[in-house]
């Protein structure tokens, strides 16, 4: 597969909340706070601002709202459902609303008071609501949350592959020492192997530390054309390919379509490499989706960063930390800086590829970096040229997207 709008979009800017346990604001409120911050750092207005995207899960705001408190007028817009997959396919979807004349330039935000009012997770507001359809045949079971969900594709993949609960902790060091680099990460304390594996139970194979956390937080990114790119402020993030929500053959369960050890990227990975020209040996940086510890290890597998099998020794081995072959969620990811449904981690690789991480660096800004790693130090990869984001909404949904400096 090749694509004739490779490099012909761009992400030019990106905008963030701060990430808290309350925020005491309406996602109405952060939306349009993070969404005027990714403008300003494109070096815009909201005049040229004509298209807005966004994704809920019945727990935000809508697009036109936003819109009207930062006085865009509109000429495309669209809200729709979706969690964890749902930032690359719309990176994809604001490519096509452009190439169709549409508009010209996207803003794509998440708000959520994730962690304040209705949790994605199985308590708070959501548990309440009635159970029927599906639900029947997981909720009178325990199985509320995402963690219920998916344990027991991690404990069949433990079963095939001899994965042990220590390798996929080291995901969570990993992004811990990352966030120890952020001065905006929610958990910035390093954590051990140890640490991970004393945390209590959640659901067997998941401890507490392999969970990410819950956050109040909006971030935004701002999306158009290339050759607009060259005119802003900052260097240019360009668009190599987007594959958005692929699924698996049996797209309405998670286990009804074998091997349950695998994930959607088994289908995507030859569509999203073909379409940016590239390989996994060409990628820098990786921002996996950190639901859990095993959901970044399962997705580096299915997308051909290592053999099926071999994703316990990968993500264990230090290739995934700063310094190592191929950082992963540079900025903590959402088991530390904080849970966005994926989208913080197209805004980390984005900064990364600009050279300007803001980390603890005196002159982040104008890209000027120690490259020390040590705590409270750097989190800039050296010479990071090509990023890949990838996205889960749960095992059998995917997406992905691949950017370039």
């Amino acid at each position: 597969m090749t694509s004739r709008l490779r490099d012909k979009y761009c992400i030019v800017g990106v905008g963030e909340t701060s990430y808290s346990k309350y925020s005491g604001r309406t996602t109405r409120a952060m939306g349009a706070e993070a969404i005027r911050n990714a403008i300003v750092d494109a070096g815009l207005t909201a005049d040229d601002i004509n298209g807005m995207l966004s994704y809920h899960i019945g727990d935000s705001t809508t697009g036109p709202e936003v819109a009207s408190d930062l006085g865009i007028q509109l000429d495309f817009f669209m809200d729709c459902s979706g969690g964890g997959s749902s930032i690359e396919a719309l990176v994809g979807l604001a490519v096509g609303a452009i190439e169709a004349g549409m508009c010209e330039t996207v803003a794509i935000f998440r708000s959520m008071n994730g962690y304040s009012e209705v949790r994605v997770g199985g308590t708070g507001a959501r548990s309440a609501t009635p159970v029927r359809g599906a639900q029947l045949l997981t909720r009178p079971y325990g199985m509320l949350g995402a963690g219920h969900m998916f344990a027991p594709v991690f404990m069949r993949h433990m079963m095939e592959f001899g994965t042990t609960s220590e390798q996929v902790a080291a995901v969570k060091v990993a992004h811990s020492k990352h966030a120890s680099n952020n001065p905006k990460a929610f958990y910035k304390k390093r954590c051990t192997i140890e640490d991970v594996l004393d945390s209590r139970w959640i659901c067997k194979p998941l401890h507490l530390l392999d969970c990410c956390i819950e956050t109040d937080n909006a971030a935004a990114i701002v999306v158009t054309s290339a050759e607009r790119a060259k005119d802003l402020r900052h260097r240019p993030v360009h668009i190599m390919g987007v594959v958005g929500r692929v699924t698996k053959r049996r797209g309405d369960s998670y286990y009804n379509d074998a091997p349950i050890t695998t994930a959607a990227g088994k289908y995507a990975a030859a569509r999203i490499f073909g379409l940016a020209g590239v390989t996994p040996e060409d990628i820098d940086i990786t921002g996996s989706y950190d639901a859990f510890t095993f959901t970044t290890m399962m997705q580096l597998e299915d997308y051909g960063f290592c053999a099926k099998g071999e994703g316990g020794e990968y993500v264990s081995n230090g290739t995934i930390e700063l310094g190592g072959r191929r950082p992963n969620n540079t900025s903590g990811g959402q088991l530390c800086e904080g849970y966005t449904h994926g989208i913080s981690m197209v805004i980390e690789n984005t900064r990364q590829l600009r050279g300007t991480v803001d980390d603890y660096c005196p002159h982040w800004s104008d890209g000027i970096h120690s490259y020390d790693y040590s705590e409270g130090g750097c989190r800039q990869v050296r010479g990071a040229e090509i990023s890949m984001n990838i996205g889960w909404a749960t095992p059998v949904t995917g997406s992905a997207l691949i950017l370039r400096r």
